[in-house]
C-alpha cells in the first residue's frame, strides 16, 4: 500500500487551517469526494486532495466537542489514518456519501475517546505516521475554532471541566439544538442517558457559574 507522501503525513493537518478557500467558480462540486475516494483505492496519492478537502472542518467538528486542541489534532489524525486504511470499505451512495461516511469514522472515533479519555491511534501507527506535536501558536489557532464567544469563556471553561459523555450531551442537545433522540443516535446511547447527562451537566454548570 502506498502512503500519503510526507506532505499529507499527520503533522501536515495544520497547513490547512491558513489556507483561503477556493475562489468563487473554482469550487468543486460534492459529487468530487466520493470520485477521489474511489479512486485513491487505486491511485492512493488522490487522498491528498480528499484530506484537504475535509481536514480543517474534521478538525473544527472535533475541537467544539472536546474543547482541548491536541485531542481535536490527534482524533483528526487518526480518523484520517482509518479513512485511508480502510478507503477500499467505502460504497458510493451518491453525492455526499464520502463525507457522510467520514464523519461516522470520526463520531466512532470521539466515541470512544469519551468511553475510554485517550485517543487510540492504530491507524496511524500502521501507516508509519509520527504524532503530531502541536505548539503554542498551533494550538491557538485550533482554539479559535472553538467559537468561544458563541458560548462564552465562562460557559466554556466549565464545560471542559464536565464529565467527557455530560459534555458531548450538553454541546449535541443545548449548543447545536439537536433533538434527544437525534443525540441518542449520534452517542450511540438511549435517550434516557442523554437526558440524565444533560441534566446533571446543567446543574454542574449551574454550579460553577453561580446561577
Amino acid at each position: 500500500m502506498r502512503s500519503l507522501g510526507p506532505r499529507h503525513r499527520t503533522g501536515a493537518l495544520l497547513h490547512i487551517l491558513g489556507r483561503r478557500s477556493p475562489r468563487k467558480g473554482c469550487a468543486v462540486t460534492e459529487t468530487e469526494d466520493e470520485r477521489l475516494l474511489i479512486g485513491s483505492q487505486a491511485e492512493a496519492e488522490l487522498f491528498a486532495a480528499f484530506y484537504d478537502r475535509h481536514a480543517a472542518r474534521l478538525l473544527a467538528f472535533f475541537a467544539r466537542r472536546t474543547f482541548d486542541a491536541q485531542v481535536a489534532a490527534d482524533l483528526t489524525a487518526e480518523t484520517m489514518a482509518e479513512a485511508f486504511t480502510s478507503r477500499g470499505r467505502f460504497a458510493d451512495r451518491g453525492p455526499g456519501s464520502a463525507a457522510a461516511w467520514l464523519y461516522t469514522i470520526g463520531r466512532r472515533q470521539l466515541s470512544h475517546f469519551v468511553a475510554r479519555q485517550r485517543v487510540e491511534d492504530r491507524a496511524r501507527r500502521r501507516l508509519g505516521m509520527a504524532p503530531l506535536v502541536l505548539q503554542d501558536e498551533e494550538t491557538e489557532r485550533i482554539e479559535e475554532l472553538i467559537d468561544f464567544e458563541s458560548v462564552g469563556r465562562n460557559v466554556a471553561s466549565a464545560l471542559g471541566r464536565l464529565r467527557a459523555g455530560q459534555r458531548e450531551a450538553l454541546t449535541l442537545r443545548v449548543i447545536e439544538g439537536k433533538s434527544y433522540p437525534e443525540a441518542a443516535r449520534v452517542l450511540g446511547c438511549s435517550e434516557a442517558v442523554v437526558r440524565a447527562r444533560v441534566s446533571r451537566g446543567l446543574r454542574q454548570l449551574a454550579a460553577e457559574l453561580g446561577l
